[in-house]
């Protein structure tokens, strides 16, 4: 074979595919890539197609990397961590983080954990740089998988990264919490972004048996649909990897977040992460003092001991059973259920 020369506005095909084959020997050791055709998709997508450009941050501020940089050593510093598992910053607005790209090992156990099967129709919410979409599409078909987000400037490109690594899935734009009624029904949902509670358009749209898997909080939600008496409902619990994803915008001042009362707790608790994520979860519906005895008590539970619940009357987080002492309502704004209006459309993948 010949040599491939370097591209001075893009990268050596040789190099990227070496960092490619590494990276998937990386992720391979967690153990998440058993599975021979997520193994074949990520050995056969090229990522940094869909990252030509990402942020570093830097005291102050953002420094971009790019494919293109005419600078070698910036250029392969943008190649390398183009490969890293690690995620990538996709896009900055006046500072701020909105979109990114997860970190693939994340991504590999999140699609792992989705439990596609061939023939299976998936949606995902927040289509990101389209890398997560190329990888289900690689799996699934084009005709199978749809992405939607809010942002035209990210479905845009998204769509011009899939195009160019050969991928045509379905690329929307729109509000993620509606879901896709005109493509419904689906036998899995996969959100990128981390979500206040979650839309029950997306159990309507989704054929029992069905399953959902989203990060709620900082851990990563599976919920089984089923159809009962009472109407169609989706439950299940927490998986035991944390995940940290870009947060929906637009959640109200005041309850972004749960930690403002923590001063006089021992600081063993307050900087502890399954507490922090006990109070994540709860969202300010549980006092800190409260909660630290609770989860003294119960002997600091994992995230995995943890579940929601999704009837068309509202939505609950629990520990342990649905029906057990501990439950508490699951949502932002009016109580449980609300949800299904929020905008929910940047993702990470």
């Amino acid at each position: 074979m010949g040599a491939h020369p370097v591209d001075p506005y893009g990268p050596d095909e040789a190099a990227a595919a070496a960092a490619r084959a590494g990276l998937v020997r990386e992720i391979a050791l967690t153990g998440a890539l058993d599975d021979p055709a997520w193994r074949a998709a990520f050995e056969e997508v090229p990522r940094h197609l869909f990252v030509p450009y990402y942020f570093t941050s830097r005291p102050g501020g953002w420094d971009r990397l790019w494919g293109g940089d005419p600078d070698p050593v910036r250029r392969g510093r943008w190649l390398r961590g183009a490969y890293a598992d690690a995620p990538l910053a996709t896009r900055v607005r006046d500072g701020e983080l909105i979109s990114s790209s997860s970190q693939p090992s994340l991504m590999a156990r999140m699609l792992v954990e989705l439990d596609v099967r061939d023939g299976h129709r998936v949606l995902e919410i927040g289509a990101g740089s389209g890398y997560n979409a190329a990888l289900l599409s690689h799996r699934l078909g084009d005709t199978r998988v749809t992405t939607v987000d809010l942002e035209p400037e990210i479905t845009e490109s998204a769509r011009t990264h899939l195009a160019a690594a050969g991928y045509r899935p379905t690329v929307l734009t729109g509000d993620g919490a509606r879901g896709c009624p005109e493509r419904a029904p689906f036998d899995r949902i996969i959100a990128t972004c981390t979500l206040p509670s979650v839309p029950r358009t997306w159990t309507a749209q989704s054929r029992p048996g069905a399953r959902i898997l989203a990060p709620l909080a900082t851990g990563l939600i599976t919920l089984g649909v089923t159809d009962a008496p009472q109407g169609r409902y989706a439950e299940g619990r927490f998986l035991h990897t944390a995940a940290y994803f870009v947060p929906l915008r637009g959640v109200p001042a005041g309850r972004a977040g749960p930690y403002r009362s923590l001063g006089g707790l021992p600081r063993r608790a307050s900087e502890h992460e399954l507490f922090r994520f006990l109070l994540t979860l709860t969202a300010g519906r549980l006092d800190p003092r409260e909660a630290l005895s609770l989860w003294e008590r119960e002997g600091r539970p994992a995230r995995e001991r943890y579940g929601v619940t999704v009837t068309q009357d509202g939505q609950w987080v629990w520990l342990d059973d649905p029906a057990g002492p501990y439950v508490w309502p699951l949502g932002q704004d009016d109580g449980p259920g609300t949800g299904a209006g929020r905008r929910i459309s940047r993702g990470g993948s």
